[in-house]
């Protein structure tokens, strides 16, 4: 079955992806090949949290956003925007598919997927097809 949007909400260890049109949901989940390491603070010297060097992890999921029309990537840290600058380098078609970055801390899969139906409703009406 075909899925016009999908949703991505990811952190350094995984993802989960979810592949959805008006009347199905398609759920995939994604560990991370080689998990990141926590940044710690050192002597004068400030962590920004996690560093995340996995191409495997970040290509899986473009794999697994193949024929979507749209998608939002969500999550609590910075490993969203390390996916959309993989995307930008990595995967170009894709990165025009791209509707939204939005931070999200630990979602339900039904909080998430309602939330991406609304965000999408909202998107549709703004850029018609």
């Amino acid at each position: 079955m075909s899925h016009a949007h999908a949703v991505v909400w990811l952190d350094f260890k995984e993802a989960h992806i979810f592949l959805f049109n008006a009347d199905d949901v398609e759920r995939k989940q994604i560990k991370a090949h080689a998990p990141s390491h926590k940044v710690h603070q050192k002597a004068g010297v400030v962590g920004s949290g996690h560093t995340h060097d996995d191409n495997a992890y970040f290509k899986s999921i473009v794999d697994a956003l193949a024929g979507t029309k749209g998608w939002l990537v969500t999550g609590p840290a910075a490993t969203k925007n390390e996916l959309a600058s993989y995307v930008e380098k990595h995967a170009p078609q894709l990165k025009s598919q791209l509707i939204g970055i939005e931070p999200m801390d630990h979602p339900t899969d039904g909080e998430l997927i309602d939330h991406a139906r609304r965000f999408f409703k909202a998107a549709d009406k703004m850029n018609p097809v």
